[in-house]
């Protein structure tokens, strides 16, 4: 079962005129594990006042999926800002099919529903917004620099670049084009200290990284509160993605996998090359040996 906070919270109204706090200062109490050793959702909630997510917080011990969840309450006419957090995931997902390893209490597993003000074919969007909100609140929680591998994967930094998370966006759209509602989803591996063997050498933990414990209370403080700066960035933003404030201008400067890196493309029957920047639509331009440039549509980008 899910312990939440309804969305109709009594304090609801006069919490959201309050100012919200930093992720900067929810990080300083992020040293070590969770206080008690207990992941607590009242602190998550109490961190969250003056958020769009305040007193929508959905917490479970296990879950199938928190995307799961999400869509079927956004079908169901859910309102905007509603957080689905798990201990444990026992059908989780990730992009193109691919299934999420969710050791319980391990990792971060967390879903957000949105309804920003964006046309169905700008959703990528959504997804590289919620990188770089997790790489921030990494950097604030832990002080490790990670880098971002298109269009959604948490990776270390250098080589070999190896896995730390992962975002799912799954939406959906009116008959217009506009979109109607998404889940976001991210998956961060926080205090795994081994993984299955086939995951051996691609993947690794905030804890193998730093060499410490990672509260998972501090950095779902943390990641929701960047969210929450993102997502308004998001909607007082003019819709030009090459503006100076635009999501994948930002994207390229914070990812070394968007330009000059050596690649190996696995969709159309694979391809290498070197990344060559991002299309106006966000997508990744990778100029062929053969002199020839060609888009990366679906992910599946490794370094050579």
């Amino acid at each position: 079962m899910g312990a939440y906070f309804h969305g109709e919270h009594r304090d609801q109204a006069a919490a959201e005129k309050a100012v919200a706090p930093s992720a900067g200062a929810a990080a300083k109490h992020a040293a070590g594990p969770d206080p008690g050793g207990v992941f607590s959702i009242d602190r998550v909630n109490a961190a969250l006042v003056g958020t769009h997510f305040y007193g929508k917080l959905h917490h479970f011990a296990v879950i199938d999926s928190t995307n799961a969840q999400a869509l079927v309450d956004a079908q169901a006419g859910a309102a905007a800002g509603q957080v689905y957090l798990a201990d444990e995931q026992t059908a989780g997902r990730g992009r193109g099919g691919h299934s999420w390893h969710s050791e319980p209490e391990r990792g971060l597993y967390v879903t957000v529903l949105v309804k920003p003000p964006l046309r169905s074919n700008r959703a990528l969007q959504l997804s590289m917004l919620a990188g770089l909100a997790a790489a921030e609140a990494i950097l604030q929680v832990t002080g490790l620099r990670i880098d971002l591998r298109w269009p959604n994967d948490l990776v270390t930094a250098g080589r070999p670049a190896r896995k730390l998370g992962g975002i799912l966006t799954e939406a959906a759209s009116t008959p217009s084009g506009a979109l109607r509602h998404a889940a976001i989803g991210i998956g961060i591996n926080l205090n795994q200290q081994e993984f299955p063997p086939e995951l051996q050498g691609n993947a690794t933990s905030l804890r193998l990284e730093t060499g410490r414990e990672v509260s998972r209370e501090a950095l779902a403080i943390a990641l929701l509160l960047t969210l929450h700066t993102e997502l308004k960035r998001l909607a007082s933003s003019p819709p030009v993605a090459t503006s100076s404030t635009g999501i994948f201008e930002r994207f390229a400067r914070a990812s070394s996998w968007a330009s000059g890196k050596a690649v190996r493309v696995e969709e159309d029957g694979g391809y290498t090359g070197v990344t060559a920047g991002l299309t106006a639509e966000g997508l990744l331009r990778v100029r062929c040996h053969d002199g020839t440039e060609r888009t990366v549509r679906h992910g599946g980008v490794r370094e050579l």
